[in-house]
């Protein structure tokens, strides 16, 4: 699973963020189903970063956002990106793909 946050910074707030968003990855880097990541600064835009992370699966994502070092050292961080899904499944060739549909509750 794959996800991407991306952010509208201030040219002026870059060092202070770069910093934060660091220990955001870093933070969740330490979670059970961390793959990798990475962190980006966008070549024509300077005020547009990106902060990429790869799981095992959707659930270990959710894990990691429930404990309570990523709440306190991600979270903040997440809650500054910009407001767009960010979710991400890998398209493979010949792989199936997730199907939408609504979840049974029985």
């Amino acid at each position: 699973m794959l996800v991407v946050n991306r952010f509208r910074v201030p040219v002026g707030e870059g060092e202070t963020f770069r910093v934060d968003v660091e220990l955001a990855r870093a933070t969740l880097a330490e979670r059970p189903g961390y793959v990798g990541g990475a962190i980006g600064r966008n070549l024509d835009d300077p005020e547009l970063w990106v902060l990429t992370t790869t799981w095992e699966h959707v659930g270990a994502y959710r894990r990691a956002l429930s404990s309570y070092d990523v709440k306190l050292h991600a979270v903040p961080l997440l809650g500054r990106a910009l407001d767009e899904p960010s979710a991400y499944e890998p398209v493979e060739p010949g792989a199936d793909l997730n199907i939408q549909a609504t979840r049974s509750l029985g």
